[in-house]
């Protein structure tokens, strides 16, 4: 379709321009979690994680400001003018393990699965903040969306087992 032919929808009130490249019609309901859908449509290797992760789950209270996403070590930051990114570097097993495949409004959305995204919590605490890793692992295991040993399990593909242990054993 010709830009000026797109530009004269968007003007006439038939499509909507969601962000930069990316339109919809008017009429049409817009999807129930945009924001994901938008990253996943425009970064389908990214991996939703961290507090986006969280809320994707329902887990705790945190309301995330920014889609947060897991890329590789030399991949290259994608940039998106909507909805506003906050984007980590993971390798190795710490990007491939734990990502579930979610489909929403017909999009493929990869995101990690609880255990593995309390982990992360833990390992980005200095980012994220310890309260929201503390929230999330509380939040967890008394919702039973993730056992201590999967936890474990992550933590220790993240390398902060020594940190969310005590924590586990206080929990008991």
């Amino acid at each position: 379709m010709h830009y000026s032919t797109l530009y004269g929808m968007r003007d006439a009130g038939l499509v909507e321009q969601l962000s930069r490249g990316v339109y919809r019609l008017a009429e049409l309901k817009g999807p129930s979690r945009y924001d994901v859908v938008a990253v996943a449509e425009r970064v389908p290797d990214a991996v939703l994680c961290l507090v986006s992760a969280l809320d994707f789950h329902e887990i705790g209270t945190q309301i995330p400001s920014g889609v947060s996403i897991a890329i590789g070590p030399k991949d290259r930051r994608p940039r998106l003018d909507y909805p506003p990114l906050r984007v980590y570097r993971m390798s190795g097993a710490a990007l491939a393990s734990g990502v579930e495949e979610h489909v929403v409004d017909g999009t493929t959305v990869r995101v990690f699965n609880p255990a593995k995204t309390v982990a992360d919590c833990f390992k980005f605490r200095n980012k994220i903040g310890l309260d929201v890793a503390l929230e999330a692992l509380r939040e967890t295991v008394r919702s039973r969306k993730a056992t201590r040993d999967a936890i474990i399990k992550y933590a220790e593909i993240d390398r902060v087992s020594r940190v969310v242990r005590p924590y586990l054993e206080a929990m008991e």
